[in-house]
């Protein structure tokens, strides 16, 4: 259904750091580098599918009350790295690594880049 997904940034070497972080705990690797925008990849992808970039407007970056950017993740021990990285880059904690009640097996991790954007890591498999 989603063909790419963007988050803004007001600093984009300080999310680059973060996500190129972050992203690799789930196996997304950065595959472009441009001068206002930094795209992400699974290595199997033809193409970027999340993109941090600075507003196209020029005005700054903010977040959106109740928007959640949610990523697959291949174990939960991939949530959990996730989490982790994240809080060491500087994000902010969202919600610790663990089940939620939407089915039996969602098991996920919440965070808050630099800029303010909620991001979260999910495996649907059973342990």
């Amino acid at each position: 259904m989603l063909l790419y997904v963007t988050v803004g940034t007001n600093d984009l070497a300080k999310a680059g750091v973060f996500y190129d972080g972050v992203l690799n705990e789930l196996g997304y690797v950065r595959r472009e580098t441009e001068d206002n925008s930094i795209g992400y990849a699974h290595p199997d992808d033809t193409r970027c599918r999340f993109w941090v970039t600075r507003p196209y407007d020029e005005k700054p970056a903010s977040f959106g009350n109740g928007v959640t950017i949610a990523l697959m993740a291949e174990s939960r021990d991939a949530v959990q790295r996730f989490h982790a990285t994240a809080l060491a880059r500087g994000g902010l904690n969202e919600g610790e690594p663990g089940l939620r009640p939407f089915h039996a097996y969602f098991y996920a991790a919440f965070a808050r880049d630099l800029d303010g954007n909620k991001i979260a890591a999910v495996c649907e498999k059973p342990e």
